[in-house]
């Protein structure tokens, strides 16, 4: 790839509530054993592809930091920690397994599935990740300047952050199929949103990936 500056997002690996099928938001409940190896895959997967990025940024939740480790450890650079890559706040809907909140909840979660940007359990909009997200990215390519971007996050933050280099009408997430754990997608930034492309979306870095839900 030449030209510009890419964005290269990772997400976190597998968590112990991707796997309870629970809604995680912005609390943490650590990475599985696979989601260990998952990180120590896309770790490779990095490496092989980009090298020595320019700029490493993670969010500061411990999947999306534990998952950066693994990279981290090759390179000669330390990563910036930005909570504006954390993932959307789902407020009290946080621990809860998505079977208890359907049940409880079946207008929020079927108005929600009809791309209704709600505030699930009274957190934030996805039109208000976006713009903290989108925020953060271009200011992380600015300081980058031209060359590669390394970003650890979280789902809903790839999906809102492929639906801005789009110029899809706020939020534009549905139209994306939640990323799988430690998949890559790269987005292409050029110094002003108008200039953005997504080159890439919801690689695997692992057979093992399955597809899971954005928290």
């Amino acid at each position: 790839m030449s030209g510009g500056t890419h964005l290269v997002l990772v997400r976190h690996g597998e968590s112990a509530w991707n796997v309870e099928e629970r809604y995680q938001g912005q609390a943490d409940s650590g990475l599985t054993a696979a989601g260990v190896q998952q990180a120590e895959a896309a770790a490779a997967e990095l490496l092989a592809r980009f090298g020595r990025p320019a700029l490493v940024v993670t969010s500061d939740l411990p999947r999306a930091r534990d998952t950066a480790a693994a990279y981290l450890r090759h390179i000669d650079l330390d990563a910036k920690q930005d909570a504006r890559l954390r993932e959307v706040d789902v407020g009290g809907w946080t621990g809860r397994t998505f079977a208890e909140i359907a049940a409880e909840y079946p207008d929020d979660v079927a108005a929600a599935r009809r791309g209704v940007d709600l505030r699930r359990g009274g957190g934030e909009t996805f039109a208000e990740l976006r713009e903290r997200v989108w925020q953060a990215l271009v200011e992380a390519a600015s300081a980058a300047g031209t060359g590669t971007v390394i970003v650890f996050t979280h789902g809903g933050p790839i999906r809102v952050a492929a639906a801005a280099a789009l110029r899809l009408p706020v939020p534009g997430h549905t139209l994306f199929a939640p990323p799988v754990n430690a998949s890559l997608t790269v987005i292409s930034y050029a110094g002003e949103r108008e200039h953005s492309a997504l080159v890439e979306y919801n690689s695997p870095t692992t057979r093992a990936a399955r597809a899971t839900r954005a928290e």
